[in-house]
């Protein structure tokens, strides 16, 4: 690659060798599969060749992008290599005498920050929970399983501890420190944040918000090996190691092509980085190629909702992609940004009226002792859209749900956390919210919370008679565990 990238935009996909009709097919097959995507970037020789955003989300917007942020963890620790503060083969224990135990385990004494960077501790789970104050602690405190720098185990403690070295021995915050030696020089949203664990460090695990271009503009950073603007913002020696295997992944169904520094590695001599619900930035230098995107796909399940993206990516756009230029179609061009510009969530599948909202509009259904806490619930149908009200142990909610389509608005239920973890506020999160008749007494709601956390709440009620049966699942991290479970109640009147 050259070594002053640009991040202009190309004059068309086609004159970077990516056909318009290929992004198109990409695009029908996200929405064939019904995939939560919120939006995506498309970058070759450079060069923007496409970007697009589901409502409402743009291109301007701070999105979490959960363990991509390790990847982000892994460069900061370049720096300070590059800097001579610390070194690869550094003990663990070193920095952080206040916090081991008395009489450490060997296998902890003993682990490196290398072991750390490609995931091989000496443990075999996480060692933090969401009750523990401080995770930097619980990675010393809890008994390790076998020799670090053996076998490959995802473990997120690992970056908590990374972070927490690089916070201690600058003195700054993770994003504070990176931002004069790598963020500031690429264009790096200055608003980006990074959540906090209940201890006050930047959650590098997971934390990190920013906007689809920053992180395809770190992505670049690591594909020029370090370079940008003809400055090396970091050493090419550190991010080629960085970029390439360092430790056998094949025994792990989600990873089986090999990790490198907090950064994962693809066929083709490609690297990745990747959060949970598929936030992605997939990288191939030979072909000078990236894809970058955000979405929700937790409820798809993981790995399946992240593999339904990449490979729709692959047959569509990959898989075709032309060393020269294409010839122009202004055609396909045109029906690519007509596309983009009208994209639109696809609604549940179902009717959008029944016969039964006459019956059950604004009735009060008192509810029987339920997992939820719900004491009483009742629907108000208007047109095209129905609000269900509802009092749990917070009190009394109420939620607007589109019928056919997804309105946006604020998830009623307080008490989650913001900035911190551990830290409960009085904040809402947004949502996305849409409901559809799928038989005729039955109506499934899904929600999709869009703010600093991500998740899905889907819901069914079924009303028969005077009786409604209500069913909830969720998926998301540490919230929305209020909405779990089947309740059961019946007509006031």
């Amino acid at each position: 690659m050259a070594g002053n990238p640009l991040f202009c935009t190309a004059p068309s996909p086609e004159s970077v060798g990516i056909s318009s009709r290929d992004i198109l097919r990409f695009i029908s097959q996200i929405e064939t599969h019904q995939v939560a995507m919120h939006g995506f970037l498309f970058i070759r020789h450079q060069q923007l060749a496409a970007e697009a955003y589901w409502p409402s989300f743009h291109k301007d917007q701070l999105h979490r992008i959960y363990s991509a942020s390790k990847s982000v963890v892994g460069l900061a620790v370049g720096c300070m290599v590059d800097e001579g503060e610390i070194s690869l083969s550094d003990p663990v224990v070193r920095f952080f005498p206040d916090k081991i135990p008395n009489n450490v385990h060997p296998y902890l004494a003993r682990t490196t920050i290398r072991d750390l960077l490609v995931m091989a501790t000496p443990h075999t789970t996480n060692s933090y929970t969401i009750h523990d104050k401080d995770w930097t602690r619980t990675f010393f405190e809890m008994a390790p399983s076998h020799p670090p720098g053996t076998i490959f185990s995802y473990d997120t403690a690992a970056t908590v501890v990374l972070g927490a070295i690089i916070e201690r021995l600058s003195g700054l915050s993770l994003l504070d420190y990176l931002r004069p030696r790598l963020l500031d020089p690429i264009s790096f949203s200055p608003n980006a944040w990074c959540i906090r664990t209940p201890g006050g460090i930047s959650w590098g695990g997971s934390g990190i918000l920013c906007t689809l271009r920053d992180l395809s503009r770190l992505a670049l950073l690591c594909m020029n090996k370090g370079a940008w603007g003809g400055r090396q913002l970091i050493s090419r020696q550190y991010m080629e190691s960085a970029t390439s295997r360092q430790i056998d992944t094949s025994h792990c169904p989600a990873g089986r092509n090999g990790y490198g520094y907090q950064i994962w590695t693809e066929n083709d001599n490609g690297f990745s980085f990747r959060g949970k619900g598929s936030q992605l930035v997939l990288c191939w230098p030979e072909r000078d190629f990236i894809f970058s995107c955000f979405a929700d796909t937790q409820s798809e399940g993981h790995p399946s909702g992240t593999n339904s993206i990449v490979d729709a990516m692959q047959r569509t756009v990959y898989e075709s992609l032309s060393d020269g230029a294409l010839s122009e179609d202004p055609d396909g061009l045109a029906m690519l940004q007509d596309k983009i510009s009208s994209l639109c969530w696809r609604p549940l599948p179902g009717r959008m009226t029944n016969d039964a909202t006459s019956r059950i509009n604004k009735v009060l259904y008192r509810m029987n002792s339920n997992p939820m806490g719900f004491s009483e619930m009742c629907f108000e149908f208007q047109h095209d859209e129905v609000t269900w009200l509802y009092t749990n142990g917070q009190g009394s909610n109420r939620l607007k749900l589109g019928i056919g389509r997804y309105t946006p608005g604020r998830f009623p239920q307080k008490g989650y956390f913001g900035a911190q973890i551990g830290v409960k506020t009085d904040q809402t999160y947004a949502c996305l919210a849409a409901a559809m008749w799928a038989e005729q007494d039955k109506l499934n709601c899904r929600i999709y919370i869009t703010d600093c956390y991500l998740g899905t709440l889907n819901m069914t009620f079924f009303f028969r008679g005077d009786e409604i049966t209500v069913w909830m699942n969720k998926h998301a991290e540490w919230f929305l565990d209020e909405y779990q479970g089947f309740a059961v109640g019946r007509s006031a009147d």
